[in-house]
């Protein structure tokens, strides 16, 4: 029974790589071992970034509300803390939103925490 040479599968593996190597500069987008290491470590950073967006985007929203907060003489914390005591369920995204597009929904906001805090 003759060997086979698996080479239409190797081929179509090698072409995976060099497909999402495009782009890259020099022999990285050329040379399979090289576009191979590459993409992996591409692919781990994807991997993690994605889940590090999501920490970067809170921590711009809760800046944007400190900031905003200032203005009003109310600090974050107790500005979260208010929220909670008045039952008002807005996300920091949404709340982050208010106060740099909408002020004056954001005031109303601020101060209906500052009634619950008091």
């Amino acid at each position: 029974m003759p060997r086979t040479s698996n080479a239409s599968k190797s081929r179509k593996r090698r072409k995976k790589i060099l497909k999402l190597a495009k782009g890259y500069r020099g022999s990285r987008r050329n040379l399979y071992r090289m576009a191979k290491t590459t993409v992996m470590k591409a692919l781990d950073y994807a991997y993690r970034d994605r889940r590090n967006k999501k920490r970067t985007f809170r921590q711009l929203w809760i800046l944007r509300l400190n900031g905003a907060l200032e203005e009003h003489g109310l600090s974050y914390s107790r500005f979260i803390y208010g929220l909670k005591k008045a039952n008002i369920e807005l996300d920091r995204k949404i709340l982050s939103a208010l106060a740099q597009e909408d002020k004056k929904a954001f005031d109303s906001v601020v101060e209906k925490v500052k009634e619950a805090a008091a």
